[in-house]
């Protein structure tokens, strides 16, 4: 569900606005007249099909919304949305898997747009093992199970940094998707409780010169720390598939990198 509406040229306006470019700044990137671009966004001109896909290639906006200003503007869809359970995206769901198996015995897993768990390898599914039922149980949403007091987040040493980040993260899709499910989701981690404490000193010396947030956990091995990397498919024409990250954690030193081989074994 998206939190924009209106007709063609409105939404078309609305993502204008929402990637803060003036009308004159997107005719000139589009190689468009801004009087064109104008009676677009006005409704006194019906964009063509190749105007909306045209306009959605410069705004970068995602492949869903892309079809829903093409139905707005009277033409069919343009992008495929298929479930990952299709037949033709069968390779797709074996390629992920294969994936998050061969990052092994780190942990990794694939989320949907929503931040909806898709699949896990067995590493991340023993490192969310210890949450409340409840947050394992049906469509498992990985920031909340992350975030719950009854989730991940106990064993989070470093929990303020941590949700802070993740924050920050949930913020930029919803300025990219204008998606009214993650502001919903966002408020709701919004009023999670977490303890202050957890916060590390401004001056402790472990923060300087580091590169990346890392995601510090308590284990029965001692503390494991790990740095994450974001994949997705960026020439995906598929929207089910252009939707699909994949998050896979490595380690951030070699204290952890020996406990995930002996967890492996």
């Amino acid at each position: 569900m998206n939190s924009m509406t209106g007709n063609a040229g409105e939404l078309l306006r609305q993502w204008r606005q929402r990637r803060r470019l003036s009308q004159l700044a997107l005719a000139s990137e589009a190689d468009i007249s801004q009087r064109h671009l104008s009676f677009l966004e006005s409704g006194r001109s019906r964009p063509s099909r190749e105007m909306v896909l045209h306009l959605g290639e410069r705004l970068q906006i995602p492949l869903r919304e892309r079809n829903m200003i093409l139905i707005a503007a009277g033409h069919a869809p343009h992008y495929p949305h298929r479930g990952l359970d299709a037949p033709e995206l069968s390779g797709v769901r074996r390629m992920i898997e294969s994936v998050l198996h061969g990052h092994l015995p780190h942990p990794a897993l694939a989320v949907d747009r929503h931040w909806m768990l898709i699949s896990a390898n067995s590493a991340a599914r023993n490192l969310m093992a210890r949450a409340a039922p409840h947050l394992l149980e049906g469509e498992v949403n990985v920031l909340r199970l992350s975030l719950h007091p009854e989730g991940l987040a106990p064993r989070i040493l470093n929990l303020a940094e941590w949700r802070s980040h993740l924050l920050a993260r949930l913020e930029h899709d919803i300025r990219q998707s204008a998606d009214a499910r993650l502001i919903a989701l966002r408020d709701e981690l919004a009023g999670f409780p977490f303890p202050v404490s957890t916060e590390p000193a401004r001056s402790d010396p472990a923060r300087e010169g580091r590169i990346a947030v890392p995601l510090r956990l308590k284990s029965d091995a001692g503390p494991l720390a790990f740095l994450s990397t974001t994949t997705v498919f960026g020439t995906a024409t598929d929207v089910t598939l252009s939707e699909v990250t994949i998050e896979a954690f490595f380690p951030a030193d070699d204290k952890t990198a020996c406990a995930m081989r002996q967890f492996g074994g």
